[in-house]
């Protein structure tokens, strides 16, 4: 007995072997089936299944609080020529969606030199000045605009809150099962999942919802009359804004490439669609 006890346990008594718990693996794979088929919904536009937990009206609180914060840390725009066409594509844009859940829509632009512009819950938008000059025009800004209301209407945010909740809850679980071994190999597996999560889970349903965001975008900007020519022209300029990209399988987003390819493969339905709401 006293040999089999050392075996298994170092000096101060560190575990040096150990099996794996299946129970926290069987439950977390349970609980998983229940959590994923309870908290399913679907985009409208595309008819994409995604996993929310959380209400409209929740979301929108959280992306309220989140705009004013920004928007206090800012050098906000108050008036302008600038002001004034942001919020002018803007609602233009708001009237031809057609699954606007409610939102209560607000444009600002930010003095700020990067080139950036983000929609949160709730339709609380804001474009940042340094991307103007890339946008270059009214068509390339209402593509950009339309892109990130399309975020916003997909419920985006919400469905990467709850793609990580499950990421954490699986990370809990493997952490109970793998609690019998010693902390090297502890160490080891949960640096593979945590990889295996990011590269295989994470990154990829974020690149997923940037192409669904191009692709409504490209849709909501068609309706409302403006040229959908223009869009894939914005990435070609931003490849040369650029100085560099990582590779597409480690970023949040598309390569440039694929999201010109992409639009361009859309772009036949985007100019008919056009065609219908604005032949007049």
């Amino acid at each position: 007995m006293m040999r089999r006890s050392a075996y298994r346990y170092g000096r101060g008594g560190n575990r040096r072997g150990g099996a794996l718990r299946l129970l926290p693996i069987v439950l977390f794979g349970l609980y998983l089936a229940y959590y994923y088929f309870s908290n399913q919904e679907e985009v409208a536009m595309t008819g994409r299944s995604q996993l929310i937990d959380i209400s409209h009206e929740q979301e929108m609180a959280l992306g309220l609080q989140s705009y004013q914060q920004i928007l206090s840390q800012q050098n906000v725009l108050r008036s302008g020529q600038v002001v004034d066409l942001v919020r002018e594509i803007g609602y233009r844009l708001a009237k031809v969606i057609d699954d606007d859940p409610g939102f209560e829509w607000e444009f600002n632009v930010i003095d700020d030199g990067q080139a950036n512009a983000f929609a949160l819950p709730g339709g609380k938008v804001a474009v940042y000045t340094g991307i103007l000059p890339i946008v270059e025009n009214v068509n390339g800004l209402s593509a950009v605009m339309g892109h990130e209301i399309a975020h916003a209407i997909a419920r985006h945010g919400a469905e990467r809150m709850a793609h990580q909740k499950l990421v954490q809850y699986g990370s809990m679980a493997a952490g109970m099962a793998l609690g019998s071994m010693d902390i090297g190999t502890q160490r080891m597996v949960m640096g593979a999942l945590g990889m295996g999560a990011q590269y295989g889970v994470l990154l990829p349903f974020s690149r997923k919802h940037e192409s669904e965001a191009d692709y409504m975008g490209l849709i909501y900007l068609a309706r409302a009359c403006f040229d959908p020519l223009e869009a894939p022209k914005i990435w070609e300029r931003m490849s040369e804004h650029s100085k560099g990209q990582p590779s597409e399988f480690m970023s949040t987003h598309p390569s440039h490439e694929t999201r010109i390819r992409l639009l361009n493969e859309w772009m036949p339905k985007a100019l008919e669609i056009r065609e219908k709401f604005c032949s007049s």
